[in-house]
């Protein structure tokens, strides 16, 4: 019994997000810009670029990953982090080490070579992020740009690290995403990287207490402080996945399992009640992360969209039009 109530419990999550994903949202659609660049394949065109910029940094997956989620929470997903300008929302604190935007200016300046006005800068950062993880989910398109770029929004509405499992699921149903959505989203973690200035707490006085977390593995802990000295003046870089980091998979969430989780919000989805089955069910196989992690890509790409005749397409992705 116990058995088959678990295999349920596998089909009704994947059933869930399936059907959530399955209406589109305002006038986003799947080949939205087909015709509409003359005889420019736009989104073509974003995978030639991204592709040569794989080639010579692998680091550009969690960069665009990071860029398209730091988007979408603040404003929806209307390009309005790409604005530049004193108090936008490139200057909060949690944007300060955000990159890519070189990528999308690129791709930008080709498009609007082909089609000037054409195709947003909203829908490049979907569009090159899809092939960054090198995942084959059909991004839909049709988003226009934001005019509104506020440092404040940025700081108010972006989850820390800090967070427990509670907190982020609080913050990812903000958006409109289920606690499904919220474990499938921080998977983004298996290409990921943080500092030791945002764990140094965890390793060597959890809560004040002066000892590392006991929710983490001590052989785990005891690697982690060789990266990550008490005392350093250089804060140095961590793999959130320590078993694949370079590959968008499953491995992320076998880390959390044995307790292996580098930041908090992490390794607390493997603990808390509402996101333990699906931890354990991706990192299992029973649920496929690859699949499932570009549906929940596409659901996200979806928050508070600029469609029809909102917002406007931007000439330049770091200015609104005048």
């Amino acid at each position: 019994m116990a058995a088959t109530s678990g295999f349920a419990a596998v089909l009704a999550i994947a059933s869930l997000l399936c059907l959530t994903i399955a209406p589109t949202r305002g006038a986003l659609q799947v080949g939205f810009y087909k015709g509409k660049c003359n005889r420019t394949d736009v989104e073509g065109t974003v995978k030639s670029i991204v592709a040569a910029r794989f080639a010579r940094d692998r680091t550009i997956v969690p960069a665009l990953l990071r860029l398209h989620f730091h988007d979408c929470f603040v404003r929806g997903c209307d390009a309005s982090i790409l604005i530049d300008g004193s108090g936008t929302e490139k200057t909060a604190p949690p944007n300060l080490s955000v990159r890519g935007y070189d990528l999308i200016d690129q791709a930008k300046t080709q498009l609007e070579r082909a089609c000037p006005g054409v195709v947003s800068c909203a829908d490049i950062i979907a569009i090159a992020t899809r092939d960054a993880v090198v995942l084959t989910y059909a991004v839909q398109t049709g988003r226009r740009d934001g005019n509104i770029s506020l440092a404040s929004d940025a700081s108010k509405n972006l989850p820390g690290a800090s967070l427990n499992a509670s907190q982020a699921i609080a913050a990812f149903r903000a958006k409109g995403l289920s606690a499904s959505y919220t474990v499938l989203l921080l998977g983004a973690h298996t290409v990921g990287i943080t500092h030791c200035s945002f764990i140094r707490n965890r390793l060597y006085n959890y809560n004040g207490t002066g000892k590392p977390d006991p929710d983490m593995d001590p052989a785990f802990v005891a690697m982690l402080r060789k990266r990550c000295p008490q005392t350093s003046a250089v804060d140095n870089s961590v793999f959130l996945d320590n078993g694949t980091p370079s590959t968008v998979d499953n491995s992320y969430y076998k880390q959390l399992l044995a307790k292996r989780g580098v930041l908090k919000v992490d390794q607390n989805l493997a603990m808390d009640a509402a996101t333990n089955g699906t931890v354990k069910s991706l990192a299992s196989g029973s649920l496929s992360f690859p699949s499932l992690f570009g549906n929940a890509m596409v659901k996200m790409g979806s928050i508070q969209v600029l469609t029809g005749a909102q917002g406007q397409i931007r000439k330049s992705c770091r200015a609104v039009n005048k």
